[in-house]
Parts: structure tokens; C-alpha cells; sequence
């Protein structure tokens, strides 16, 4: 299995960041409503560019593996905190599982926050081109 680990790291960084891209393009295109429902559910409207700095910024960055141990950390601790902000209503059936998926996506930014990028990745290139110049010094 070692010998697919760095393209199942691709394949992982491929699949995980789509709904973080896809979620914070349709909270640009959709700003005055995603800002609405934020102050609707008690957070500042101010914060919405963050949100969307981290979904869409956050999600290129750990396609592309840019990044993405920090990114994939952040991201983890940023979809546990979107479940309790927004999916801790069990009374409304469906919030239980938004719940339970939010928890589940964390899992897997946390695992790739801890084993890194893989091979395929610019965080890996910057590392080669950094270590022959360290190696001069």
C-alpha cells in the first residue's frame, strides 16, 4: 500500500476541498443572502470574506498542496465550529447529519494536516528547492 500512499494523498486532495470550492464561489455569488443568514444564525456579517477566504482560498490551496498541513488544521477546527454553529438544532432532522458530516470532513482535514501533501504537490516542490540551497549554507 506505501507505494499508492502519494497518489491516494492526490486523489484525497482532489475529492476533499470540492465542497469548501464550490461553497465559497456560491458565497460570492450569492454574498447579500449567505451574509443574511450568517447575522440570522448570531455571526457577524463582517466575517463573510473570511469565510470565503478560507472555503475558496483554503480549498485551492489544499488542491493544489499549497500550504497544506496548516491549511487542512485550520480547516479542520473551522468545519468543527460550523457544525456547532449551524448544525446543533437536532430538533430539525436533518442539522443531526450536516452534524455528523461536518465531523466526519474535520477527520479528514485532520489526517491530512497530519500526514502532509504527498509527493504531488507544490508544498513538496518548494521543499526540494529549498533543501539544495540549505545544503550551500
Amino acid at each position: 500500500m506505501k507505494k499508492f500512499e502519494d497518489t491516494g494523498l492526490l486523489l484525497a486532495r482532489i475529492l476533499m476541498p470540492v465542497l469548501f470550492i464550490t461553497a465559497g464561489w456560491g458565497k460570492i455569488t450569492g454574498y447579500a443572502g449567505t451574509q443574511q443568514y450568517m447575522e440570522a444564525m448570531g455571526v457577524p456579517g463582517f466575517m463573510l470574506p473570511l469565510v470565503i477566504l478560507l472555503e475558496l482560498g483554503g480549498g485551492l490551496a489544499i488542491l493544489f498542496g499549497f500550504l497544506t498541513r496548516f491549511t487542512a488544521l485550520f480547516t479542520a477546527a473551522f468545519t468543527v465550529l460550523t457544525a456547532f454553529l449551524f448544525h446543533s438544532n437536532f430538533a430539525e432532522g436533518v442539522n443531526q447529519l450536516m452534524f455528523m458530516k461536518n465531523l466526519s470532513i474535520a477527520g479528514g482535514f485532520l489526517v491530512l494536516g497530519l500526514v502532509g501533501p504527498g509527493a504531488y504537490s507544490i508544498d513538496r516542490l518548494l521543499r526540494k528547492k529549498a533543501a539544495p540551497a540549505a545544503a550551500l549554507r
